[in-house]
């Protein structure tokens, strides 16, 4: 294969991290948890104010299930549960925190 036929191969691993990442509130979701210590859903529903409540839960389980977060559940009564990072969500946040430096030096404000 020469080079450029290699240049324009999708590149898998960003292809990967689009398809784990690519909820419109995942971002936000792990920047709340590992920045703001927001670790429980209704703290976390109150932060995102447009977020449903049915979008939470599933962007949620969703980076449960792709080992970014880790859920405690109390097992108490009111139900207690809370989210942290997994250790895969932790080694992701130089990336995250990277990502809010650019956007504050080169976005507008919105």
């Amino acid at each position: 294969m020469r080079k450029t036929e290699a240049a324009v191969q999708r590149c898998k691993t960003m292809s990967a991290l689009q398809k784990i990442l690519g909820g419109k509130w995942k971002l936000e979701i792990l920047y709340y948890i590992a920045f703001c210590d927001i670790r429980r859903f209704g703290a976390l529903r109150r932060q995102l104010e447009e977020i449903t409540e049915s979008s939470l839960t599933k962007q949620l389980r969703e980076l449960e299930a792709d080992g970014f977060l880790i859920r405690h559940d109390f097992k108490e009564i009111p139900p207690r549960v809370e989210y942290t990072l997994s250790d895969l969500g932790r080694s992701f946040m130089d990336v995250i925190s990277y990502m809010k430096a650019w956007g504050d030096r080169n976005l507008p404000e919105g």
